[in-house]
């Protein structure tokens, strides 16, 4: 069987005594009865050996199956292992190294330009914080706002700082709102 099994597989050119048995084969009338009850006998034999083949690889798929749920994989299990195999494999790979260390690289070229970037923002937003165009604005926020605190509230003499006097009118304007003298109908609040 196994050497008729591998006769089928040989790729090797036909030779002198094969090309003859070929050429007896396509012409059915030249075979003599003896020949024809060999080659229907081979014929038969083959075709139980294809069809018992067929029946064990049947078995052996039924008992692969079998073994793999008793080990609890599944399909999507099969699945991840290939892909973590496949994964592995690619990264073990000369190219995916050298891409690696390329990405990387150039990532760490990135860190540093966008760090260099945002030291140069803080640098210039501390230039500008102290150009005369800003301390003007700052004094007329401040002036604005020590107004409104003196229109709500009463004034704070100490001065303090923005965010100070942004609280205290925020707290001024609450307690107005909140606290204030309740109008009786018709009365209107005049400012």
């Amino acid at each position: 069987m196994e050497a008729q099994a591998r006769g089928l597989l040989e790729t090797e050119p036909l030779q002198g005594r094969d090309e003859d048995a070929i050429a007896s084969a396509d012409s059915p009338s030249m075979l003599s009865e003896e020949e024809k009850e060999e080659l229907k006998a081979e014929l038969v034999q083959l075709e139980d050996e294809i069809t018992t083949l067929r029946q064990v690889l049947s078995a052996k798929e039924r008992h692969l199956v079998e073994i793999k749920q008793k080990l609890g994989m599944n399909l999507m299990n099969e699945l991840k292992q290939n892909f973590s195999k496949s994964w592995h494999d690619v990264q073990t790979t000369t190219a995916y190294k050298k891409t690696h260390e390329t990405l990387s690289h150039a990532g760490q070229k990135a860190t540093a330009a966008f760090s260099n970037v945002g030291t140069a923002i803080s640098k210039k937003f501390g230039d500008m914080r102290n150009s005369p165009t800003f301390k003007s604005f700052e004094e007329r926020v401040e002036t604005t706002v020590t107004s409104l605190k003196t229109k709500v509230g009463g004034v704070n003499h100490g001065g303090g700082s923005f965010e100070e006097v942004l609280s205290s009118t925020a707290h001024a304007s609450a307690q107005s709102v909140a606290g204030g003298p309740r109008l009786a109908e018709g009365e209107e609040l005049q400012c």
